[in-house]
This record gives structure tokens, sequence and C-alpha cells, in this order.
């Protein structure tokens, strides 16, 4: 029994017992009272008439009427005269009729009181006694009501009582219910801090606690910044802060492979040329200082065009990657502008060229980088900040404008979503869910999510992309009864009515509810988190699971990350790659799996390529793996 429920049960126990009590003891003491009141009018009575019947004539007519006088005046319900001998002389007996009181109160109050008693006297002889009894019934009336009133009374101060208990009790349930919360939220290893309530012992409850979640805080913060520092020791180059020609080339890998719509976008290369003359000529100082001031350019326009990403190939070339970015003119401009304002700083000293072309899923990156390395000596050949921007071949292209993609989506979705599986396993090779990317039906084949998802997001057509997937999902999940992990875009979460739709699609299939794994990329915990905490919130409660796709080290800065009660996260392909054969990149993966167990999230890779690369990450304490190396035994898939 909750508590709350005994604190109710006590103060109704405790009223009963009052009102009990008080009834009882107000009727006994009425009762007797009214018992001392009436003996003593019996005794009264009986000695006035007597008296009176003494001073008289004996004639038995006169004493009759006498008698029967008396009694009709209806406030005696026994008059008995008796001679000495005890025989009858004259009695007169009224029905003992009680009205406008319950039975049952009669019988429970019945008055005990012995009847008055007289001695009536002849000269010096005695002629006989008389015995009278007063009606009750006057007295059972006014008992009866005395106890109504007094239960009305008590009625009304029981209401008043329990309305002061209920305003009690609320404010004891509030804070309670928080501190309640709170402890629900640390067992669930998300550590959120409460307000401190008036109550003096949960307050001092809900400051241990308090306590407790700031000390975690802490923990994750001190955390985060050794793996951020690990990362940085270990990936970024020490002069412009950015990613080193490894980890970016990793980066670009993991984007081509993708199944996302980061799939696809466009990838700059930008040369300092004749860096060795250079270097000479500004000294080294001023050409570190050229350097980091060519690389914060990159990646403030990356930023500003996206979710762009910076790397330094080598001494000279950097390059800049633009998930989900198709406007190669555009983009090319800006760059341009951003370059040319660069050279003129140091007097067009130097020359910057660059060179653009766009990637797509499945292809080759030694290629790619080849093809545009040619474009990027090509543009260093012309004038000065000259540029190259690599053609699109029109095999390629689906469709040319925006109204033949909008038609063709629509017609697309119309048609349904084709869901491919990619398991995600555990350590026993066991099925922890399947990834369903999204297949649409274009130009007559199934394309992949990286060709069409660029378009569903400049048509502003992702809310109905994922509601048509979470569709899908449902079916599959209803049919299979395996679990399956469905990919969210960040824009559907701006769009107000998506949430609503989809917590009505779950609902109308609560079974299902709780093979449903939601996942969505770090930059919207980053960029949205207000967002996510409220979708967290919806989908929660149903039984859902929510996670992080494409995570990196930075996971630990995310606001309020450990309030949202994530259950897995999916470490981002580019941090596992070659993992068997880098012992600093152990490190680092070692030290986000321990951060995210802290907080009772589930560690899966993404990318993985091997069995090999599998077993060293579950070693380092991975929780699931997923990739194109990955792949479920026949046993355990008969088996689910």
């Amino acid at each position: 029994m909750s508590l709350i429920k005994q604190l109710w049960l006590t103060i109704v126990v405790l009223l009963l017992l009052a009102f009990v009590g008080s009834l009882l003891i107000g009727v006994t003491s009425s009762r007797h009272y009214i018992e001392q009141e009436i003996r003593i009018k019996n005794t009264d009575n009986a000695n006035a008439l007597a008296l009176s019947m003494s001073q008289m004539e004996k004639d038995p007519v006169i004493l009759e009427l006498l008698l029967a006088a008396q009694f009709d005046t209806g406030h005696y319900r026994r008059i008995e005269l008796r001679d000495p001998e005890g025989e009858v002389i004259e009695q007169r007996i009224a029905n003992d009729h009680i009205e406008d009181v319950p039975g049952w109160f009669v019988e429970l109050v019945r008055f005990d009181i012995p009847a008055g008693q007289a001695v009536i006297q002849d000269g010096w002889q005695q002629f006989g006694t008389l015995e009278l009894e007063s009606q009750h019934s006057f007295a059972y009336r006014s008992l009866w009501r005395s106890s109504l009133e007094l239960a009305g009374w008590f009625a009304i101060a029981g209401v008043i009582s329990l309305l002061l208990a209920s305003w009690i009790v609320r404010t004891i349930r509030l804070p309670l219910r928080d501190v309640v919360s709170q402890a629900q939220a640390i067992g669930e290893r998300r550590f959120a801090t409460a307000r401190e309530p008036r109550t003096l012992e949960l307050r001092e409850v809900v400051q241990a606690m308090n306590r407790l979640s700031g000390a975690v805080r802490q923990m994750l913060g001190e955390e985060s910044d050794k793996l951020d520092q690990l990362r940085r020791r270990m990936q970024h180059d020490s002069v412009t802060a950015i990613p080193t020609r490894g980890p970016f080339l990793d980066q670009l890998q993991a984007h081509l492979s993708s199944d996302s719509d980061d799939a696809s976008g466009t990838l700059a290369l930008v040369r300092v040329a004749r860096l060795a003359e250079v270097n000479q000529q500004l000294g080294h100082n001023a050409t570190d200082a050229l350097l980091a001031k060519v690389a914060r350019s990159l990646k403030q326009l990356g930023h500003l065009s996206g979710d762009g990403k910076v790397g330094r190939l080598n001494g000279s070339d950097f390059a800049l990657i633009v998930p989900r970015h198709h406007d190669l003119e555009t983009l090319g401009s800006e760059l341009k502008t951003c370059l040319e304002g660069l050279s003129r700083e140091h007097d067009d000293a130097i020359s910057l060229p660059s060179a653009l072309c766009e990637y797509t899923q499945g292809e080759s990156r030694a290629k790619l980088l080849a093809s545009l390395d040619g474009a990027l000596s090509a543009a260093e050949s012309q004038e000065q900040n000259g540029q190259v921007i690599l053609s699109v071949p029109a095999s390629s292209v689906l469709y040319t404008s925006h109204e033949e993609w909008r038609k063709a989506l629509k017609q697309a979705l119309d048609q349904g979503v084709f869901l491919a599986h990619y398991p995600v396993l555990d350590p026993k090779g066991h099925l922890i869910h399947h990834e369903v990317p999204s297949r649409l039906r274009l130009k007559e084949e199934w394309q992949p999510a990286g060709v069409f998802l660029p378009w569903v997001s400049r048509l502003a057509m992702s809310a109905e992309l994922d509601l048509a997937v979470v569709s899908a999902a449902l079916k599959d999940t209803e049919t299979s009864g395996k679990p399956v992990g469905i990919n969210l875009s960040a824009h559907s979460l701006r769009d107000g009515r998506f949430v609503s739709e989809l917590l009505t699609r779950i609902r109308s299939r609560p079974d299902c509810a709780s093979r449903l794994w939601f996942e969505l990329p770090q930059s919207v915990a980053m960029q949205q988190p207000k967002a996510l905490q409220h979708l967290c919130k919806e989908l929660l409660p149903l039984g859902c699971r929510m996670g992080l796709e494409h995570v990196s080290t930075q996971f630990g800065k995310i606001e309020g990350l450990q309030d949202l009660g994530l259950t897995f996260m999916k470490i981002d392909g580019s941090l596992s790659q070659d993992i068997e054969n880098q012992s600093q990149q152990q490190s680092l993966l070692r030290g986000m799996c321990t951060l995210a167990h802290s907080l009772g999230i589930m560690a899966i890779a993404e990318g993985v390529a091997s069995r090999a690369a599998a077993n060293t990450l579950f070693e380092l304490g991975m929780d699931g793996v997923t990739g194109p190396g990955i792949r479920q035994n026949k046993d355990d898939q008969d088996q689910d």
C-alpha cells in the first residue's frame, strides 16, 4: 500500500473514531441526563398526586375521576393505585407508541427508569400506594433529534476536515512525487535534479539525490573532456585543430557507405599553393597562422552550409565535406569569395585554388579523390585562386527539376516504402534489432536512401517519408515479431504535426511499441535538444526505445543527456574503421563505452566491416555491432 493511501486511511479512521466516540459519548450522557430527570419527575409527580389524594374523600368514583383526569393529560404511560395488600384499585396504561424514531434506536438507548412511588394516607391509616411512570416517547424523540444534529454537525466538520486533509496531502504528494520521479530517474541512470520541497525530511532526501546527480554530471563532464582531449590528440592537427588525413578519410568513407541522407553531398579541396615559398616569405609562425585561418574559414563555411566537416590531408591541402548539399555553383561561389578574402589579407601574395564535386553513395573513395585532385591541379594552373567544379554525369541524374522530383517522390510514397534489413547483433550473435533503411521505387528501380533523401529534405517531405517508414515498420514487426530500428529525420521534428501523427500510429498498435527502436542523428541532440526531450517524453512511456546515431566523442556534451532516458547510441562508423589495428582508437572507444554504460546506455558500433573488427569492438565494451561485415547466422534467424 502506498504512503498516500496509508495517510488517507489514517485520516478516515481518525475521523470515524472521533465521530463514533463523540456520538457515543453524546448519546450516553444525554441518556443518563434524561433518565435522571424523568426519575425525579416520576417521584415528584407521584408525591404531589398522592398528597392531593390523601386530602380528598376516599370515594372510589372521585379517585377514579382524578386518576383518569391526570392520565388523560398524556404525560404518563402508567398510573396505578394499589391497596395496602397490593391489590389493584385503579390502573391506567398507555400504548408504548413512539413516532418519528427508528425502532433500532429505541432498542439501543432503551431507558431504564423506575416508577415513582408514594403512599396515600386516610387519616392516620395508609389508604394505598400510588405508582407513576412518565411517558418516554418525547425523550426518545428529543434524543434522536439531538443525535441527528450531532451527526450533521460532525458531517460538516468531517467534510471540512477532509478538504483540509486533501490540501495537506496534496502539499505532501507533489514534492513526494518529485522525489519518487527523481529516484526512478536515478534508477534508470537519468541523473536529473529536482527542486527542494519545504518538508524537512523530503528536503534532506532531495538534497542528497541532487548532490548525487551533480556529482554524476560533473563526472560526465570530466570524462567527456578527457575523451575530447584524447580525440584531439589522436585525430587533430596541432596547427589547425582540425582532423588529420586518416580520420577525415574514414569520415568520408563512412558517408560513402552510409544508407542515410548524408550518403551524398559536396566534397571540396583547397590548396595553399607553393606552401614552401609562402613559408619562406611569411615565416614559420605567420604561415602556421595562415593555415589555421584557412581551416577556421572552411569550418565556418561548412557550418553555414550544413553539417560540414573539415580535414587537413597534408601540409598544403584541406578538404571539406558538406553532406546533403548539392548546389555546387552556390557553394563554389561562397568558397571562392572566402578564399579571395584570405588572399587579399596578404596582398595577394598567396594563391588558394579549389575544386568541388558531388559525391554519391557507393562511389569509390580513391577514384573520387583522384578525380578531385586532378581538378585541383587544373585550378592551380589557372589564375590566382582558380576554381574547378566537376560536373555530374547526366546518366547519374534521375530527374532534372524540383517539380519532377516532387511528383516522382509523391508517386513512390503512394506505391509504398520498401524496407531493407540489416541486423544489429550482440556479442553472442543474437539479434538486438534490424535496421530498416527505406527504399523508394524511382525510374522502375528500388533506389537507396542516399539517392532520394537529399531531395526529400530539399522539398520538405521528410515528415511524409518518416511516417510512411513508421507505418511500414509497424507492419513488418507485427508480421515478423522482430524489433526494428527506425531512422527519423531532424527535419521531421520541426514539423509540429509529425509527433502527434507518429504517436497516433504507434498507439493504434500498442503491442508493437516495445519492438520499435527510434534513432536520430547526434546533431539533433546538439541543435534541437528541446524537441528531442519532448519526443523522448512522449515515446518512452509507450515502451519504445530511443537512441542516437552517428555519435562522436562529443556526445557527453549533449545538453541534458542524463535526463533524456536514451536506450542506446550508435557510434559513428568513422571511429571503427580498421579498429583492430589502431590501439589509440581503441582507447578512445573504450572510454566512450564506459561513459555510455555509466548512463545505462547501450553502445553500438556502426559501419563494422569484418568479424575481426566486431570481436575487437566487443572486447572494448560494445554491446552491439552493425555494418557491411555483420551477418546474422541462419540458426539465429530461425530461432528469432
